[in-house]
């Protein structure tokens, strides 16, 4: 596998990581005044250098669909890209929905059907959300691969450059109405194409990108203590300008780790990196437990990155578990 292609696996695999640890943290955050405040601060830091994780999964997608230079076929583009990914939410999405009406006291179906009935609208499972933003998405990619691949970037730039500023009035608090999400998540499309075929400056994305960590983490870290309570004072949302360049960083630094990655460690990635959708799909419900327990454990700043690796590991396992048959491989796609 070529170098240039295989940090998109890197990039799936650390994503999947990050998604994980932001769902096997959730708990942390709004028991503060039951855990030592070492622990409360070490979720919230956590939490905070990992909200790059959703979007540069959008990335990937924009850098190697804008990037197609086939003819565009609307039914081949429904059946292989869209159904793919819309198939299998639907289905964990009634999985899930069964799920959530099981608790370690009793079974509640009324929950099912009240979350199946949500289903156009509301998510049936707190990580299902993400599907919500992205599959509109999907509509966009006919409009902004032309635009992308004209010989002239200037329209592409405007459009990227107008998409930043949007960026930056969201951290603002300004809302953009029903059409934000389409817009703001938008334009990762746009990012991820631009950083993956431009030269881009290294060094400045690099140090943007570590100003705006430490901008976020403080800011978040610090209103909450003010406040006492948990609080990401607005800069923990996938569509500002700090997780934009938190998100670009990440990017550009797993394309320069990926040019030092020996053959042998490519290949155990990329077999990782085929299953990062199904491990998204799985790992909730090896946290189930722990959240129905009510199980928190002390020491967060080690607990919580050996949890997400112990359900990392069980998820990708399950996932390969799932792809061996043909009945059920098309789940975790």
């Amino acid at each position: 596998m070529q170098k240039k292609v295989f940090y998109f696996e890197l990039l799936r695999v650390v994503a999947a990581i990050a998604v994980i640890a932001i769902h096997v943290l959730g708990p942390y955050r709004h028991i503060g005044s039951d855990i030592p405040q070492s622990d409360w601060l070490s979720a919230i830091a956590f939490n905070g250098a990992s909200r790059w994780a959703v979007p540069v999964f959008i990335m990937i997608t924009g850098a190697l669909m804008l990037s197609d230079t086939r003819a565009f076929s609307p039914s081949y583009f429904v059946k292989r890209r869209v159904m793919k990914v819309f198939v299998p939410f639907v289905v964990w999405s009634v999985f899930y929905a069964l799920l959530a009406a099981i608790s370690l006291q009793n079974v509640n179906w009324s929950e099912t059907i009240h979350r199946l009935a949500q289903l156009p609208i509301e998510e049936t499972y707190y990580h299902l959300g993400f599907f919500y933003y992205f599959l509109p998405l999907y509509l966009l990619i006919p409009i902004l691969r032309p635009l992308a691949q004209r010989e002239s970037p200037d329209m592409f730039n405007t459009l990227l450059a107008l998409w930043l500023s949007l960026c930056v009035a969201r951290l603002m608090g300004v809302h953009l109405g029903a059409v934000e999400e389409l817009v703001l998540y938008g334009g990762y499309l746009l990012l991820g194409y631009a950083l993956h075929r431009r030269e881009v400056p290294f060094g400045l994305l690099l140090f943007l990108g570590v100003l705006a960590l430490v901008a976020t983490e403080y800011t978040a870290i610090s209103q909450s203590v003010a406040k006492g309570s948990y609080t990401s004072a607005g800069w923990f949302s996938y569509k500002t300008i700090n997780t934009v360049l938190i998100a670009a960083m990440v990017f550009v630094l797993c394309q320069r780790w990926a040019e030092r990655v020996s053959d042998k460690w490519q290949k155990r990635v990329t077999r990782v990196s085929r299953h990062s959708l199904g491990i998204y799909l799985i790992h909730p419900i090896f946290l189930w437990p722990l959240r129905e327990t009510g199980i928190i454990f002390g020491m967060a700043w080690l607990s919580i990155p050996l949890v997400t690796l112990v359900v990392f590991v069980l998820s990708y396992w399950t996932s390969v578990g799932l792809s061996k048959w043909r009945a059920t491989a098309w789940l975790v796609p």
